[in-house]
């Protein structure tokens, strides 16, 4: 798809004028996108070298200017920054008089709903919260990546037919998104794309130190497949040697990561533990052969100065409360990431130990357990997914997954 109008949109009169607050990933292919439904887009704002980079060719022809001018040209105004600068930019185009009444304000942050709009809505503004679930390159493939993309929209009633209409102008599959909801849909964002990310980088690290020449060939046949099974049957797809119970295989790998990738073995824990949990709560790992998996997994992680970690189901571990995608979300998706150039990304926070606890405090049966409904992500890049976090933040499931990003 390309990125500029079709003489068939040029044709048609435009409706709405469209401005960008922040030139990051994703606000620069949503008015691209709205562009090829008709509207036209009339100013950008963006700070970074990239930003401008990125509007002058998603955009052509489009004026850079100050975010106040943005508003003062434009009917539809796209606000992708980070999620954290989202409630200030808001705050300050509201004191500064340029949010104009009618005017609609479109943001893409994944974990904010339409509240954070709240002093332009009383300024006149009809506020919307478009985030869509889709990583971001800041290219013109973006564009083709919104057909079918769904979009995680939260609007007023009032507003719900023409959230609606602009989703699916621009490519997108809207999904209502209830106000007090958007955490929690941005954190699934956030551990579905934005997590899977630093999984499969630190899988190719490991085949690497093994010898393998081409680790993402060697990958991407079986993390497709898994990804297609997991979608398509949960934890049904569960397969490998937790799953199973094969506590002598999980031990081999512990004393492997623990020798040669120290630094891959807290999370491979936490991954386990949380796979053991699942699997025994969903009739998939035998409870006789649960207890001396249970025993191996309870180790402590390198350099923990701690006794053994907790076991599968118990809650508290600091590996599996990791930050989410932050500002991606506006990767986002984030989407679950912003504007490039607008405020410093956020830092990876380090994962910790699991508490101490005895390794035979529960059985396999009690330590399986009701669990929490899982599905807690959310960049993403805007994004970020961003990010994610909104789509276009880099963290975001770009946004983003912001990101995404979304």
């Amino acid at each position: 798809m390309n990125p500029h109008p079709s003489t068939e949109a040029q044709d048609r009169p435009a409706r709405l004028t469209v401005g960008v607050v922040g030139a990051g990933r994703v606000g620069p292919a949503l008015a691209a996108a709205l562009q090829l439904a008709g509207h036209r887009p009339v100013a950008v704002s963006g700070v970074s070298d990239a930003s401008v980079r990125r509007a002058a060719e998603m955009l052509p022809g489009v004026p850079l200017v100050t975010p106040g001018e943005v508003l003062a040209r434009a009917d539809l105004v796209l606000l992708t920054v980070p999620d954290d600068a989202l409630a200030d930019l808001v705050a300050g185009l509201v004191e500064t008089g340029a949010v104009r009444p009618g005017q609609l304000l479109v943001h893409t942050s994944g974990r904010f709903g339409t509240a954070v709009l709240e002093p332009a809505t009383r300024a006149g503004a009809l506020p919307l919260a478009l985030h869509p679930a889709m990583t971001f390159t800041g290219t013109s493939v973006d564009v083709q990546r919104l057909a079918g993309c769904p979009f995680g929209v939260t609007a007023p009633q009032e507003l719900r037919m023409a959230a609606e209409a602009l989703v699916i102008e621009m490519g997108g599959e809207p999904e209502w998104i209830a106000e007090s909801a958007r955490p929690l849909y941005h954190a699934a964002l956030a551990i579905g794309a934005n997590y899977l990310v630093t999984l499969v980088a630190q899988a190719m690290e490991l085949l690497q130190k093994a010898g393998v020449q081409a680790p993402d060939r060697m990958l991407g046949p079986l993390l497709g497949a898994a990804l297609d099974n997991a979608l398509r049957s949960g934890d049904a797809a569960l397969t490998g040697p937790v799953a199973r119970g094969d506590a002598g295989t999980v031990a081999a790998h512990v004393a492997e990561l623990r020798t040669h990738a120290p630094q891959a073995l807290a999370g491979y824990l936490a991954m386990a533990r949380t796979t053991a949990d699942r699997a025994l709560a969903h009739g998939l790992l035998k409870p006789e052969l649960a207890e001396e998996l249970l025993d191996v997994l309870a180790g402590p992680a390198p350099d923990s100065g701690t006794g053994p970690g907790a076991r599968p189901g118990e809650q508290g571990s600091p590996d599996d409360s990791e930050g989410t995608d932050g500002p991606g979300g506006t990767d986002g998706t984030d989407g679950t990431g912003g504007a490039e150039g607008q405020q410093p990304e956020a830092a990876d926070h380090p994962t910790g130990e699991p508490p101490a606890t005895s390794p035979k405090s529960t059985s396999p049966k009690s330590a399986a357990g009701p669990t929490a409904p899982e599905g807690s992500d959310s960049p993403a890049d805007s994004a970020s997914p961003d990010d994610s976090t909104s789509p276009d933040d880099p963290a975001s499931p770009d946004h983003g997954p912001h990101g995404g990003g979304s």
